[in-house]
């Protein structure tokens, strides 16, 4: 049986939880997780070992945090004192797999789901699959798309020259040097040229289409190779929208180093560097300080 190369949804986490604290030893919450990833997630890539909710925690710890605070609720484990976690009786005692149905069914998990204005006997609220971080990272990506997607629209329509503007912008931001503007009337396919270092030793050419909806072709690269003349072997090529096949491999097989960026990446980098968009709200999500209660 093939082992599942994917973070565990918060509940998957139950059971490898109680098998972990099967002994009744008393741990600390950092170690508990620590034995869980070993024994049960060893297998999963680092990249995934090391993946980040949107709040900067790594993803596979938060989801057995969640499995943890559930089970609690559930009261299959305690916390016998400041920071540590031990099975009960009850979390003993349970010798089937427990499933998140299994759960629902607890009245204290539904204490915990409900305020004391909200609890009535024939409205039984149902617990989502996904952990309330997972939840909050949904509405983020789903925000994060459609302001991404707007933003390429925008980019698609604004003047060229803008355009262009643009992008020398972005890289002064992601920390590249000072930008020097190319002459529109006779720019020979260079839009701008960033200086890598403050005396302009090393150069950075730099091709910006604002193309709707034709791909950038293998022609457009060679063009742009050949307007470097010499000067430089550095080029970013930018588009709004992608690079056919020929593009790619005349790029990539080029003496020169050519980095090609499309629509995609260019709303990635504008996003996370901040250029053409704001920060509208800004939300606190606080979780408990575990070494605060640690008593030195």
């Amino acid at each position: 049986m093939s082992q599942s190369q994917e973070i565990p949804k918060f509940y998957e986490t139950f059971n490898p939880i109680l098998e972990v604290l099967s002994n009744r030893e008393v741990i600390h919450t950092r170690e508990m997780q620590k034995r869980v990833i070993d024994k049960y997630y060893s297998h999963l890539s680092k990249e995934l070992l090391e993946e980040k909710t949107k709040s900067g925690e790594i993803l596979i710890n938060n989801r057995i945090a969640w499995g943890k605070s559930y089970l609690k609720k559930g009261g299959f484990i305690h916390y016998p004192s400041r920071g540590n976690v031990q099975i009960t009786d009850k979390g003993l005692s349970q010798k089937s797999k427990l499933s998140l149905r299994h759960l629902e069914e607890e009245t204290s998990m539904l204490d915990f789901y409900q305020t004391e204005n909200d609890k009535k006997p024939t409205e039984i609220k149902k617990i989502s699959n996904a952990s309330p971080q997972d939840l909050i990272d949904e509405g983020f990506n789903k925000i994060e798309i459609e302001i991404k997607n707007d933003l390429l629209e925008k980019l698609k329509v604004i003047d060229p020259y803008y355009f262009e503007k643009v992008i020398l912008i972005l890289l002064k931001k992601m920390g590249y040097g000072d930008f020097i503007e190319t002459a529109k009337s006779s720019d020979g396919g260079i839009d701008g040229i960033i200086n890598e270092d403050k005396l302009g030793l090393d150069k950075i050419y730099i091709q910006a289409k604002r193309f709707t909806e034709n791909k950038v072709r293998e022609k457009d690269i060679r063009n742009f190779i050949g307007a470097m003349s010499g000067d430089t072997n550095k080029g970013v090529f930018v588009t709004t929208s992608l690079f056919d096949k020929g593009a790619v491999e005349k790029a990539k097989n080029a003496h020169h180093k050519i980095i090609l960026i499309d629509g995609n990446k260019l709303v990635d980098l504008m996003h996370e560097y901040n250029v053409g968009v704001q920060v509208k709200a800004t939300y606190e999500v606080k979780h408990l300080d575990e070494d605060f209660f640690v008593e030195q």
